[in-house]
């Protein structure tokens, strides 16, 4: 028998959470020790599963599948095929990290890592569940933590931010399921299990198919978020906890764009046909607006959640352009944004919790003042405006290049956006990193040990990915190919 890969790393952080009830409230080493070694659990499985795994096969592997609810065809349907095992490793190491940032809370300690282990299991749970109710049970999970966490640990305006949060993504999430239900009655299905739920979607008439794609889009839209359903990510990142951001962009945006891949997109494909070019053109916007947005603030980290809403347009150009090498490059630019941003929220982070403060007016000289620091900034920077050999060139190269065939005018547009994010980026670091030291910063403290660790892994990725992406879409190829036939390269 075959070991449960899967499950190991979707319910060892749900273990933690259960184990860490029964370490007293005032024990912050152990309740530290306990996140964190639960939380390492999922990048172990998701290494042993890699190191099984047959790249070239498009199809499931590492299926684990149990009868659950046998009347209404509901199972435990667990699996993997390249694009998922990228995002599982993507959340596994990222939740890691924001595990050791968290060592910094010190109130309610107890049950802040209780709620980001359950936060983790939401997360992998979606990106490994291929039952569609099981799907959406894990994608509820992941709303009800993030909210806590923005509400308690968060700063400013936290409680209204985290009611924000779930009041969009609950509306959202309650379209998805009226979509879920009508797909699964409409068609006559004797199952949810995904695979068979998106054949069966191809076979309904277009009129069915545009309702259907729309309360998909909808209820995923929201998390990428797409314009004008983007309105709660700048206030919940602003007000959530360092580690809060990094979750919250590194992963959770990423939940949105693999739902519209993996269910709207290939089942409905005469509506995603149709809509192709309203979602390339939504993409455009995300990446304008975002730039532009990005370049109005002064808050630091503001500015980095507008830098995730222009990032993110780039997946919705590679979706709708539906190639193998767009699709390659959206879901490229998912994994190499989720690296940068969780890198860019760390650092964010790391001068709040010296200066108090996120305005940029109040930054200066950084590269006197904290050269180490600087320099990972700089880097994560660099990283984020598209530097060749970084990840994020790759990226969006990838996406363009793929894109340009289908929507040349959508694309000529995104590359002028390009002008606009190394904007804000180089804009972000003269402000912040250039100029004369302020009085007040002279002798700030240096980065210290914890955070360079967190730092460290995401740097090396976001290097080796631009440098050998083979890596990476050796992973891709091959379920990309697949997954584009199924939407009839739109």
């Amino acid at each position: 028998m075959e070991a449960p890969i899967l499950s190991i790393a979707v319910f060892a952080p749900l273990a933690g959470a259960l184990l860490l009830l029964l370490v007293r409230a005032d024990d912050r080493r152990t309740l530290r020790a306990v996140a964190t070694a639960f939380m390492a659990v999922p990048v172990v499985a998701v290494a042993w599963g890699a190191a099984q795994f047959r790249f070239g096969d498009p199809g499931l592997q590492l299926v684990e599948r149990a009868t659950w609810m046998p009347g209404i065809g509901v199972s435990y349907f667990l699996g993997a095929d390249g694009i998922s095992l990228a995002m599982l490793a993507l959340s596994a190491v990222v939740g890691l990290v924001a595990t050791i940032a968290s060592y910094g809370i010190d109130t309610r300690v107890k049950e802040y890592f209780v709620l980001l282990l359950l936060l983790q299991t939401g997360v992998l749970g979606v990106f490994a569940a291929e039952d569609l109710i099981l799907f959406y049970l894990f994608w509820e999970l992941v709303l009800i933590p993030m909210y806590f966490i923005i509400g308690i640990w968060g700063h400013g305006r936290k409680e209204y931010s985290a009611i924000k949060f779930i009041l969009y993504t609950m509306v959202a999430s309650l379209l998805m399921l009226v979509g879920i239900l009508a797909l699964y009655f409409l068609t006559g299905a004797k199952t949810f299990a995904i695979p068979e739920l998106v054949g069966l979607g191809r076979t309904l008439a277009a009129g069915l198919q545009w309702w259907l794609f729309l309360a998909f889009f909808i209820g995923f839209a929201v998390k990428v978020p797409v314009w004008p359903f983007h309105t709660w990510l700048p206030d919940a990142h602003v007000d959530a906890p360092t580690p809060g951001s990094v979750m919250l962009a590194a992963v959770l945006l990423k939940l949105g764009a693999y739902g519209l891949l993996r269910i709207p997109l290939p089942a409905f494909p005469q509506a995603a046909h149709a809509f192709a070019g309203t979602l390339a053109l939504l993409g455009v916007i995300n990446i304008i607006y975002g730039a532009l947005a990005a370049l109005s603030q002064r808050d630091l980290k503001k500015l980095v959640a507008y830098s995730s809403v222009n990032h993110m347009g780039f997946v919705l150009i590679g979706l709708a352009a539906a190639t193998p090498a767009a699709v390659d490059g959206a879901v490229f630019q998912m994994v190499s944004h989720g690296l940068i941003s969780a890198m860019l929220f760390l650092m964010v982070g790391v001068f709040y919790d010296r200066f108090h403060t996120r305005d940029m007016e109040r930054f200066s000289g950084m590269y006197t003042v904290m050269p180490l620091a600087a320099t990972f900034m700089a880097f994560a920077a660099f990283a984020n405006l598209g530097l060749p050999f970084l990840s994020g060139f790759i990226a969006e190269f990838y996406t363009l290049i793929g894109s340009w065939t289908v929507f040349p005018q959508y694309v000529t547009a995104a590359a002028l956006g390009l002008l606009l994010t190394a904007g804000f980026n180089l804009w972000m670091m003269q402000r912040v990193l250039m100029g004369p030291v302020r009085a007040e910063q002279r002798g700030t403290p240096e980065m210290h040990a914890r955070e360079i660790v967190t730092l460290v892994p995401l740097a090396a990725f976001v290097l080796l990915l631009g440098v050998a992406p083979g890596l990476l879409t050796a992973w891709l190829n091959a379920p990309v190919q697949a997954l584009v036939q199924r939407m009839g390269g739109m």
